[in-house]
Order: structure tokens, then C-alpha cells, then sequence
């Protein structure tokens, strides 16, 4: 899961003190500056938000909707012999609990670190080290599709990515992805009551950047309004099924980046498109 964008945020890296901008970046500047954060910040991460994530848990987005629960892939039980595709996939929780249902799920992620702790973790699941924008599969090796905050708010060509996942997908197969909800880009990154003001344009799409004293950048989201993803799905060749918002749940009292229990009983978090192939 990634971070909201926050205002005149720091923080340090290995070599130099980043600062947060708006500005323009394209797909191999973003590609290159996700694999090197994810990199980098793979352990604390993992040790940040493991306990929270499990294991072997799906979990859609901070809020903590469970797959278990909400079952946006199908019922549990007809995952059962199913290949699936977790894009973006981190230490391949979500991948574990589809394995657990009897699926064969395939981990794909852009980050080695990630991976890493994924082999730490564990477990039969095939794991991928790879670009969402140019997946290493043949047409039709998948039923499914699926991803948790994965490579979707960090690419800045979303149809090009949601076209391969039509590729790699079966006629009618399910493409279910979760993003930050577009409308947390008009409010600063604070999980207090300083993040309920409005502080920027919701529909100004520049990217948020975090680069170096070179000017390099170091993280990059990129920000599409509901609208905008509405229509990447389309132009990905998918057809929109749902748009799920999950609530915030009176037992999750946990802080994540920008997302708490004040702001979560105001305004949405995250927002989850389930998509079908058009054939």
C-alpha cells in the first residue's frame, strides 16, 4: 500500500535529504524511482505493517476490508483451482490467502527487496520480479487478476498496464485493484484533524515527486481523478462491475501515513475498482 501525498515533506535516503514537489514524470523516471524506494524501504515496511497485513491475509487497503469478507474476486470457494496474477504483490500476503483457497496464484512485484521478504515469509507461491507495464506472460495465462495499492498509483500510463492485464487475462476474466481514493489528493497527508482542510486541487493531476539535491527522483504517485480512472478502465479494454469505498470499522484503531479513525469516519480512503475483460 503506498503513502498519500503529504506538502513540503523530507526525509532522508541513503545518500541525500529528498524533498517533495509537484511536478511532471514519465514512465521511466516513475518505473526507476519505485524500484529503488520500494527497495530501500522494503524492511521498515515490512516491519512497520506486517503484524497488520499477515501473512497470509487479503487485505484491500488500511481501512483492513478483507478479501474474506468482501469477496470482490468471487466466493472463496470458486477461487479453487484458478490462476490468478497479484500485481504488485510486496511479501505476497494476498498471494497466500489465495493459495490457501485452493488457487494458483502467480506474485509479481518490480521491487527484489519486496520479494525477499516475501521468501522470508514463505510458501509454494511463485514469485516474479517485474514491470506491471510489460508483463513477462504469455496472452490468456490468467483467470483472475488482482492488486492491493500495487503499481497502479505509481505508473503514469495506467491504460498501458490495465491493456496487459487484459492480455494476460482470460476471456471474462476479473481484474480487482485498489487504489488511494482520488479525493485524498485535495487534503494534506496528516492523519490528525490538520488533514480534514482542503489544501490543494482535486483535479490538478501533477504528479507528487520526492527527488534529491540532483534533482533525481526518489518516489513518484501519480494522481487520477475518479473520473480519469473510470475511463483508464474502459480504454484498458475492462468493463467497471463495482466501485467499492470501504468504510472505516469501528475495530480498526491503527494510524497508517495519512489514514486514522478521524478521517476515515469523514471521507474515503481507498477506492476499489472491480473490472471484467470485454471480449
Amino acid at each position: 500500500m503506498n503513502q498519500e501525498y503529504g506538502q513540503d515533506d523530507r526525509f532522508e535516503t541513503d545518500d541525500d535529504e529528498a524533498v517533495a514537489t509537484r511536478r511532471d514524470a514519465g514512465d521511466a523516471e516513475s518505473s526507476r524511482a519505485s524500484r529503488g524506494w520500494w527497495d530501500r524501504n522494503a524492511d521498515e515496511y515490512q516491519n512497520d505493517h506486517g503484524s497488520f497485513l499477515g501473512d497470509d491475509r487479503f487485505v484491500w487497503g488500511p481501512e483492513g476490508l478483507d478479501e474474506a469478507e468482501a469477496g470482490l474476486l468471487g466466493p472463496a470457494e470458486g477461487l479453487k483451482g484458478l490462476d490468478v496474477l497479484e500485481i504488485g504483490a510486496g511479501a505476497a500476503q494476498c498471494s497466500r490467502w489465495l493459495a490457501a483457497q485452493g488457487a494458483r496464484p502467480v506474485a509479481l512485484d518490480l521491487s527484489h527487496r519486496q520479494l525477499q521478504h516475501a521468501l522470508r515469509i514463505g510458501g509454494d507461491v511463485p514469485l516474479v520480479e517485474a514491470d506491471a507495464g510489460a508483463l513477462p506472460f504469455r496472452d490468456g495465462s490468467f483467470d483472475l487478476a488482482c492488486s492491493a495499492y500495487g503499481a497502479v498509483p505509481f505508473v503514469a500510463d495506467p491504460v498501458r498496464v490495465f491493456r496487459e492485464v487484459r492480455r494476460v487475462l482470460r476471456p471474462g476474466g476479473r481484474w480487482v485493484f485498489s487504489v488511494t481514493h482520488p479525493i485524498r489528493w485535495a487534503f494534506p497527508d496528516e492523519p490528525g484533524p490538520e488533514g480534514l482542510s482542503v489544501a490543494a486541487s482535486y483535479f490538478d493531476r501533477t504528479p507528487y515527486v520526492e527527488q534529491d539535491e540532483r534533482g533525481h527522483a526518489v518516489y513518484v504517485e501519480h494522481h487520477r481523478t475518479l473520473g480519469d480512472r473510470v475511463r483508464d478502465v474502459v480504454a484498458g479494454g475492462f468493463r467497471l462491475v463495482d466501485l467499492v469505498e470501504p468504510e472505516w470499522p469501528e475495530w480498526n484503531g491503527q494510524e497508517w501515513g495519512g489514514w486514522s479513525p478521524l478521517r476515515g469516519n469523514l471521507i474515503p480512503g481507498t477506492a476499489i475498482f472491480v473490472c471484467e475483460r470485454e471480449d
